[in-house]
């Protein structure tokens, strides 16, 4: 199908970073903000340790995290958070695992397949959709991604989780925390990475645990070993250590000077409603382009599931590609035409993930530049189309 040739745009975005992680720098920052880190010092000395817990105290302040909620900061970003959690509290009970893109599924092969825990089963769906969350046994203890960050989907509430419930709660935040409300009462671990919504550096994952996760914690010791960072507790109780900034391996302190960078920025613009609200109004920008635009339609299918973050876009059935690897191809072509110009960088859609894009929409990134991003899809879609008219 021959598409209307599209103008190249004037303007780009100010800052075309749309990664999903590590994601765009807060709007102002540079390097010259993080001039007070503790560098060359132990993560042990006074200054280091004044730093992580002024970390743990401003992500609890930020993320409006219960004061009887323990906040630690653990190696392996995100990956590691939820490894730790799934490695120290799984087993006295069967498990569901909740998929719905690439990342929570690689938690059902740590629990199906890597620890092996009996009475455990996995609940499933295809990218673009949420599974039946009324076929979860709470009874169970179970794992889920509230956001999935390579699908676009993302649980609209925590209602599907009963107040009652008898098992433990594991969520993997990532691309959620910041962006999208969580409610803490539903979450007995609630696990994210610096480098998402807040734009911080990789390598550092959050663990955020309940009450009701210590105490199983404290009175239930798993038949596998434990490698030394995965350890939270010691002689049966918790290391509570953990949780007032003494980590388990030696964090980068120029990178817990970044996230303190960044919590104060989300501080100094009001706070999580402003933090929603400047990603509520990025996922607009991209949903009325999308509106007007034949060529394009979400991943997503539902509406009330589309994340805010991570925006996944496919190749609607008008356009010019018809098949996967056509699309494929467009996507990937596209992609590069606008990198080459500047006017945007990392936006393709997960590797897999169906052909298409995912465009960053965390809190960190201005509606302006989003809005300008698709004015350049809409010239390379064009150019990318009359470009094969011509050679087929």
């Amino acid at each position: 199908m021959a598409a209307d040739i599209v103008a190249k745009p004037e303007a780009k975005p100010a800052n075309p970073c749309f990664s999903s992680g590590p994601c765009a720098k807060r709007p102002g920052w540079a390097l010259e903000n993080l001039g007070r880190a503790a560098l060359g010092r132990s993560h042990r000395s006074k200054p280091g340790k004044e730093k992580l817990a002024q970390a743990i105290a401003l992500t609890r302040e930020t993320l409006r995290v219960p004061q009887d909620y323990r906040i630690g900061i653990v190696p392996g970003s995100d990956t590691g958070a939820v490894e730790i959690a799934l490695w120290s509290l799984l087993g006295p009970r069967g498990v569901d695992v909740v998929a719905w893109e690439s990342f929570s599924e690689d938690w059902v092969n740590d629990v199906l397949n890597e620890l092996k825990v009996e009475k455990a089963r996995s609940l499933v769906a295809p990218y673009g959709e949420l599974p039946d969350l009324s076929q979860i046994d709470f009874a169970n203890d179970v794992v889920f991604a509230w956001n999935g960050t390579t699908s676009g989907v993302r649980a609209p509430s925590a209602d599907f989780i009963p107040p009652d419930r008898k098992g433990l709660t594991i969520c993997d935040a990532t691309s959620a925390a910041f962006a999208q409300p969580l409610d803490f009462a539903k979450l007995d671990v609630t696990t994210y990475s610096w480098q998402k919504v807040l734009g911080g550096e990789a390598a550092h994952g959050m663990l955020i645990l309940s009450p009701r996760a210590v105490e199983r914690l404290e009175s239930y010791t798993p038949p596998w070993p434990m490698p030394k960072i995965f350890r939270l507790t010691k002689k049966g109780k918790l290391n509570e250590g953990i949780f007032q900034g003494e980590t388990i391996n030696t964090p980068s302190l120029l990178a817990v000077e970044d996230y303190l960078d960044a919590l104060s920025w989300a501080k100094s613009i009001g706070g999580l409603e402003t933090l929603f609200a400047r990603s509520d109004a990025n996922a607009r920008a991209v949903r009325g382009w999308v509106e007007k635009t034949p060529w394009i339609d979400f991943l997503a299918k539902d509406p009330a599931t589309r994340s805010n973050t991570s925006v996944c876009l496919v190749f609607s059935k008008e356009s010019a590609a018809k098949d996967a690897d056509m699309q494929a191809a467009l996507a990937k072509k596209m992609v590069a035409m606008i990198e080459r110009e500047g006017a945007g960088y990392d936006f393709g859609a997960y590797r897999d993930a169906p052909p298409g894009f995912r465009i960053w929409c965390g809190a960190t990134v201005e509606t302006s530049d989003v809005a300008l991003l698709t004015k350049w899809l809409d010239w390379a879609y064009t150019e990318a189309c009359a470009d094969a008219q011509q050679t087929a």
